[in-house]
């Protein structure tokens, strides 16, 4: 067995890696096909209309009819793109998106049927299998890096650098978010943190870690509201703009399966991993997590959190860019750092001996005196001469797009109920029959 992990991987001979790589494969391409179908038809039902029923049963066979028009599209080459890392971008996205589910735990040790060999449900795990996630989801930003820089176009470019602030931003708050389970678990091994919640998932004692990671997962995979790497409305297609058939495929396939990779790391991290939900799990002494019931459980889970991707697809709007980076750095990061400053501080309190009741009516009496002091604090009122509303300036700071360094534009000359010196008044005239 390996130190630190918890899946025993002895009896697995290379036979068995390649039998779990092919699969994983054939799960991870099948999972695209079925999330684009999923997507479209909680969309449309959330939109009242029928979305995709023609093509197959319950239109099941659509997302395969659309892999096949891109495969059998004409494929373009820019002219001005630099040809080798064009075509190499769009591989190394879908490269790095398939490796997370490497250290995925499906589900425990079981054993194959009409045999006595007994694996786990898992190709493999280290030590370190949490830090091996994140280290392969910011190396995937730089298929969309060197896609865009390499297209030889503005608007590709523009996407690319978005997504590379995106990634940096977002990426800090998701992994401080996994600091708050490193810490309950004890360790970063994926195995090891789906046995800590044998007891309690860390959903529970760990929520606002679990509501950041969230955030930051639909951010970090350039999902709505939080696409702007791709955003048409101002870069016409982002960091694709100038892919198309399979190249525009890869981008495309690598999108879906970091959705599903997100998705299993917060069942893995926050959700129990395979483990039976409860009171499933307390039924003939946890007779529903032996076997392959876990795989069951695992899947319903990973499937629940890509519903929450539509969901909010078909709730919000896209933000703008700058709300976007104010977001995630003046108030994800800071969140995420203060809640593993005081998770760390009550771990420490406990190592030193201090009970939990003790830690209760300390944090009693300090919610208590923080109270008091709000309630307490007078009120500074400002005089009423000195409250009128400031002019609304709709393009004060340039808005919507924010001067260059060193530029002062000017104000704008448009106020309420004047035009401007260009403008004309024309009246309606009537030329009907009646008004002759």
């Amino acid at each position: 067995m390996i130190p630190g992990v918890v899946a025993d991987f002895s009896q697995d001979t290379w036979v068995t890696y390649v039998v779990k790589a092919v699969l994983i494969l054939a799960f991870l391409l099948t999972s695209v096909l079925v999330a684009i179908w999923f997507e479209r038809k909680v969309v449309a039902r959330m939109q009242v209309r029928p979305g995709p029923n023609w093509h197959g049963p319950f239109g099941l066979l659509q997302s395969l009819a659309d892999a096949m028009k891109l495969l059998l599209k004409e494929d373009l080459t820019v002219t001005r793109a630099d040809r080798v890392i064009y075509l190499l971008a769009p591989m190394i996205s879908v490269f790095c998106a398939l490796l997370v589910f490497a250290v995925i735990p499906f589900g425990p040790n079981v054993t194959i049927p009409f045999t006595d060999y007994s694996t786990p449900v898992q190709l493999t795990d280290f030590p370190v299998a949490v830090l091996y996630i994140l280290a392969c989801a910011a190396l995937g930003v730089y298929g969309i890096v060197l896609g865009g820089w390499s297209s030889g176009s503005t608007y590709p470019l523009l996407g690319s650098v978005r997504s590379t602030a995106q990634v940096i931003s977002y990426e800090l708050a998701m992994g401080l978010s996994l600091v708050s389970v490193f810490i309950m678990a004890g360790s970063m091994s994926t195995s090891s943190i789906v046995e800590s919640q044998t007891q309690i998932w860390w959903l529970i004692p760990l929520a606002p870690a679990f509501v950041v990671y969230v955030i930051s997962m639909i951010g970090e995979t350039n999902r709505l509201p939080f696409d702007l790497p791709e955003a048409e409305g101002e870069l016409v297609s982002g960091y694709m703009t100038e892919y198309s058939s399979m190249k525009f495929a890869w981008f495309f396939l690598a999108e879906y399966i970091n959705m599903l990779n997100v998705a299993a790391v917060a069942t893995t991290l926050f959700l129990g991993g395979w483990r039976a939900p409860w009171p499933l799990s307390a039924i003939n002494d946890g007779m529903f997590n032996t076997g392959w019931w876990p795989v069951l459980w695992f899947l319903a889970k990973l499937w629940l959190i890509m519903f929450v991707f539509v969901w909010v697809r078909g709730t919000l709007l896209r933000l703008r860019y700058d709300q976007f980076m104010s977001f995630g750095w003046k108030i994800l990061i800071p969140v995420a750092l203060a809640w593993v400053v005081v998770l760390g501080t009550f771990q420490w309190l406990g190592l030193a001996g201090v009970t939990r009741t003790q830690l209760f009516v300390a944090i009693a009496a300090a919610a208590v005196v923080v109270f008091a002091v709000i309630w307490l604090w007078p009120e500074q009122k400002e005089p009423a001469a000195q409250r009128q509303p400031a002019e609304f300036d709709p393009f004060a700071g340039g808005y919507p797009v924010p001067p260059l360094p060193g530029q002062t534009l000017p104000r704008s000359r448009r106020r309420p109920g004047r035009t401007l010196p260009d403008q004309k008044v024309v009246q309606s005239v009537d030329h009907s029959e009646e008004a002759r």
